[in-house]
């Protein structure tokens, strides 16, 4: 049930606990300069959040706490759209005029008018239609993956390599921390809008949730493990002709807990762990005995959570090695850019490694990134797991780094900072006078 108080902007309150999400003062460009509204944008800086903040925000949530996220969000997206607007305007005009890098421009610019116009958010109601338009904007740019990656490899001899895979990975960052905020802030909504929910209990506080909007508490590394090894293997046994899958098994600190997205950490793991089943799968295809195994050792320290994925694959092949962390280039660029243009949209989730039981349908896809967002067929390689979980280690102050033993196998290394206390890594701001 709703607040029955009158309307009003608690986006002018002051409270101490408001003002990281409340302190969205418009910043005035100076008055000599004549600037375009994306100029305008362009010079206000992106303001990181960490896990830890968007959980003690989000635990007691009130009616002003749920408006002031409101308008921290309706500042912040068209700020961080600006900058990557910006950053694609410093590319060559041949680059820019790429098919599908100019799709992404006209989603980016297209959304940055959007959000930019949206007046203060003062009520309830008007938050609901806020709302609105960010489950548009998440739906909407579910195909910016693909044809980020595809505009990226069409345009491989057109601009250095390393420049390219700055570019997409500044890009993608970007994005994953877009998404983030857009879907905190319409899970706490969702919370605030539940049968269960008391809005007008201003003191309550439940410190047994497990959830706050999109951050889970109680994420046991073992769990998370055990869960990704289930579906990697899952995977295998449908494209396989092989009855022998290697045993994962999982050691050291099984009672490892954090903070975390749980959307990002399934997908790093699952991605880690299906290529290990794969490559032992491929390797131990034609022996009658059964695989070794896929040894998981969870390491917790005081500041971290630490995994080790390891198997007996054979390694990497050395004419790949050189390219692991590259969406650019590499000796499979060609087939990588023919499996890219079967997939219409990608939110990089672990549920989109599962196998749809429906037919695959280019046109359809759905709203919640924790969706299974495509039917993508499980031996459609893309290319992008690697580089993309790496984005993703280092979006909340983590690594993840591979050792590859040719002939042997390949040891990952995740490294998962545990106390949620990092600011998410924003790219740098992009500068004015770029154009």
């Amino acid at each position: 049930m709703r607040s029955s108080r009158p309307a009003r902007c608690w986006n002018s309150l002051r409270a101490p606990q408001l003002r990281f999400y409340s302190n969205v003062r418009e910043q005035q460009p100076p008055p000599w300069r004549p600037v375009s509204a994306l100029d305008e944008w362009v010079e206000r800086q992106a303001r990181p959040i960490s896990l830890r903040q968007l959980t003690f925000f989000g635990r007691t949530l009130t009616e002003p706490r749920l408006i002031s996220s409101a308008n921290y969000v309706r500042t912040e997206l068209p700020t961080r759209l600006a900058h990557r607007l910006r950053d694609i305007q410093q590319l060559p005009y041949v680059v820019v005029a790429n098919p599908h890098l100019s799709l992404v421009y006209e989603l980016y610019y297209k959304a940055f008018e959007r959000f930019r116009v949206i007046p203060e958010i003062c009520s309830l109601d008007d938050n609901d239609r806020f709302c609105d338009v960010l489950r548009e904007m998440l739906r909407e740019h579910l195909v910016v993956i693909p044809n980020l990656a595809m505009g990226v490899l069409e345009c491989r001899d057109l601009v250095a390599p390393n420049e390219m895979d700055k570019f997409m990975n500044t890009l993608l960052r970007a994005r994953i921390s877009r998404r983030v905020i857009a879907e905190q802030h319409l899970a706490l909504t969702e919370t605030f809008n539940s049968p269960w929910h008391f809005p007008d209990s201003h003191e309550r506080t439940d410190m047994n949730a497990d959830f706050v909007g999109e951050v889970f508490l109680k994420c046991k590394a073992k769990q998370v493990v055990e869960r990704c090894g289930r579906v990697a293997q899952d995977l295998m046994r449908q494209t396989s002709q092989t009855a022998q899958l290697p045993e994962i098994k999982v050691q050291g600190h099984l009672d490892a807990t954090f903070p975390y997205i749980l959307s990002h950490l399934e997908y790093i793991v699952g991605e880690l762990l299906r290529n290990s089943v794969q490559a032992v799968v491929e390797k131990y295809h034609d022996s009658s005995q059964p695989p070794p195994p896929i040894e998981v050792l969870i390491c917790e320290t005081p500041q971290h959570v630490i995994m080790r994925i390891s198997d007996q694959g054979g390694g990497i092949p050395r004419e790949i090695l050189p390219y692991l962390w590259s969406f650019s280039k590499g000796p499979r660029t060609q087939s990588r850019l023919e499996n890219l243009g079967q997939v219409p949209a990608m939110a990089a989730t672990m549920q989109e490694l599962k196998v749809s039981e429906r037919k695959y349908d280019r046109e359809a896809w759905y709203e919640g990134s924790l969706d299974s967002l495509t039917s993508r067929p499980p031996n459609l390689r893309l290319g992008m797991g690697l580089p993309m979980s790496r984005v993703y280690a280092e979006y909340w102050a983590g690594s993840l780094e591979l050792h590859s033993l040719e002939g042997y196998g390949v040891d990952a290394f995740l490294q998962i900072c545990k106390l949620g206390n990092k600011n998410e890594q924003v790219t740098t701001r992009a500068a004015i006078d770029a154009v």
